[in-house]
């Protein structure tokens, strides 16, 4: 009819507003046993110009000991210090990496959410979450900003956890713990005494 407005739609069409999403569940203990394979090859960019600076440091070197002014060898010598430096850094740079990594991949491997990961044959992506990760520790802001959107992809933070509709079961002893009345401590230490009622009365 006219002015009456849509006809109502059949109950079984009707969006059901409190629908719920199936959760995966993942234990709060964190997965057991050791953690998988490192599966990736060393950085190839630090690898790579470690390399470069180490031939740069030969080469110099080299020239050092061919320089025959005393003008050059000092600014060969300059020159070298610099490349040392350059050389000692990209080294120390990939030693902590390798330690860096080994440690963040094992503590990773023991957390609820690397259950599913292992589920899902996501090895290499929590490796690759983890290289960025170290690398921003070691002061790259471009790895920082790739290690944020891994993270969330792995479901490392509340909200992304949500997203991939993944929870951590609650600990079922706790509210019984907390509800358990205290046990009153039973003392063996022996009152004292109180006032003699009768102490105040005479004998007559």
């Amino acid at each position: 009819m006219a002015g009456m407005g849509p006809p109502p739609k059949n109950p079984a069409q009707r969006a059901r507003r409190n629908a719920t999403f199936a959760m995966t569940t993942l234990p709060m203990e964190g997965r057991k046993g050791r953690a998988p394979a490192w599966p990736l090859i060393p950085d190839v960019v630090l690898t790579a110009r470690r390399q470069m600076a180490a031939d740069k440091v030969e080469l110099l070197e080299y020239e050092l000991t061919e320089a025959e002014s005393m003008q050059k060898r000092a600014a060969l010598e300059r020159k070298l210090d610099v490349a040392r430096e350059r050389l000692a850094i990209l080294e120390a740079q990939l030693r902590e990496q390798r330690k860096l990594e080994a440690l963040l991949w094992k503590d990773l491997w023991k957390l609820p959410q690397a259950v599913q990961w292992e589920r899902l044959s996501w090895l290499r992506d929590v490796a690759q979450y983890v290289r960025f990760k170290v690398m921003a520790e070691l002061g790259d802001m471009d790895s920082a900003k790739e290690a944020r959107q891994w993270s969330d992809r792995l479901g490392l933070s509340p909200m992304s956890m949500l997203r991939l509709r993944w929870q951590i079961a609650e600990d079922e002893t706790a509210p019984r713990r907390a509800a358990r009345p205290a046990t009153p401590a039973t003392s063996t230490t022996k009152q004292p005494a109180g006032p003699d009622p009768y102490a105040a009365l005479r004998a007559v």
